[in-house]
């Protein structure tokens, strides 16, 4: 009798890690960029112009990371990523300690390297363990950004005022968190990667990739998914901050959207496994927009901390089985452009959003921000349901 195959072995744990390393950085960035951009301008909704540095930058590095990881390899493109974490954390912390609001918002335009290269870790998990659990190894490394949900938002609380320039902690403590990241990418052995790409072919150009119904579904929900999350999550902070609530409790709040956020990456794979791809993305749509009426409901704490896990977990759902989705439309000589197109549409989305996010909830108010974010999710679900349509036509041809 055959031993089943193991998820867990010394590369993925320590890939594991790595995200959460990430997610520290991603969250601390999402918790202060924009209260401290406030800060430094007279203009309220430009407030969250750092943020939408952070994802044109990583929009912007999609393609520059593809290739590099085409070229070099996984492990040396990932570490390029978290050197440009280090010197990105620390030109922002330079930002705040001088008060300069445009070199801030360029620190955070070049940490959105980093961020492009992150955001391709969950494609390698698959790469560390047996194929039969993909689904699982997706899940499991985006369960990393449980670390974030912990680490960050208490971060920024801790070391807000250490120094007399607020933040400046914050940003010090993510350059050396850049730091642990190079170590530990330094033990992760990623098989065979090299070899593989000097001899498969090109492969489909990427309108061809996107012709297909599944691939440009998957790119969609990923991006709009990602979309929706970044306007409700960035703005969450200023909106606390408009109705008086103070930053510990904002910063609660964003702790608990994020483990919302990786908690159920610890079973959403063995959900995926279970019930299929297509019901756990549509539980995150239904998700989505329970989270909204929540928001609608009231700007007590409560309201903000409930509606932002909800918020998370519909994230996830949607995220994760986006992820699976993509996997199943492209080759292997494929996957440094299909990945690339992917958080091509999730970073071009984000920056939308992250600019929105501040315009509307200084401008309009966050009733009419979440009313607003209505649209990408019935989008979302339109365009699910397309999909499904599609493919049960196709089978009944099939069957003929």
């Amino acid at each position: 009798m055959e031993n089943s195959p193991r998820l867990f072995n010394k590369n993925l744990v320590l890939l594991i890690l790595c995200q959460g390393i990430f997610l520290t950085n991603n969250i601390t960035f999402v918790a202060i960029n924009g209260l401290v951009g406030l800060s430094l301008t007279n203009i309220s909704w430009m407030a969250t112009l750092p943020i939408m540095g952070y994802v044109v930058g990583g929009a912007l590095s999609t393609g520059l990371v593809a290739r590099t990881q085409k070229k070099y390899g996984r492990q040396k493109s990932f570490q390029l990523g978290l050197l440009v974490a280090v010197i990105s954390s620390l030109i922002c912390g330079y930002a705040a300690y001088s008060k300069n609001f445009w070199l801030l918002t360029f620190g955070t335009f070049v940490a959105g390297y980093y961020s492009a290269n992150g955001q391709l870790y969950r494609f390698a998990a698959p790469e560390l363990t047996h194929a039969s659990l993909r689904d699982k190894a997706i899940s499991w490394v985006l369960a990393g950004g449980i670390l974030g949900a912990v680490a960050g938002p208490n971060l920024a609380v801790l070391t807000k005022d250490i120094f007399d320039t607020p933040f400046l902690g914050a940003y010090l403590t993510l350059t050396a968190a850049g730091l642990l990241g190079l170590i530990v990418m330094n033990f992760i052995h990623f098989p065979d990667e090299v070899v593989v790409k000097k001899v498969l072919p090109a492969g489909r150009s990427a309108m061809e990739l996107l012709r297909q119904p599944v691939f440009m579904v998957a790119a969609i929900s990923s991006a709009l998914g990602y979309g929706v999350m970044n306007l409700l999550m960035a703005a969450t902070p200023l909106a606390m901050k408009v109705c008086g609530l103070p930053f510990s409790d904002a910063a609660l709040v964003l702790q608990w959207h994020v483990i919302g956020m990786f908690a159920p990456g610890f079973f959403t794979g063995s959900l995926i496994k279970k019930f299929g791809t297509y019901r756990i993305m549509i539980l995150g749509i239904a998700l989505n927009f329970f989270c909204i009426m929540i928001a609608l409901a009231g700007i007590e704490v409560h309201h903000f901390l409930l509606s932002s896990f909800i918020l998370g977990v519909g994230w996830n759902f949607l995220f994760t089985g986006a992820t699976s989705l993509a996997m199943t439309a492209y080759r292997p000589e494929e996957k440094d452009k299909a990945q690339g197109i992917v958080n091509f549409f999730v970073f071009a989305t984000m920056a939308i959003t992250s600019f929105s996010s501040g315009a509307l909830v200084t401008t309009s108010g966050w009733d009419i921000l979440n009313f607003a974010s209505l649209f990408p999710v019935v989008l979302m679900g339109v365009a699910l349901l397309w999909l499904r349509h599609k493919q049960q036509q196709e089978k009944k041809l099939q069957a003929v």
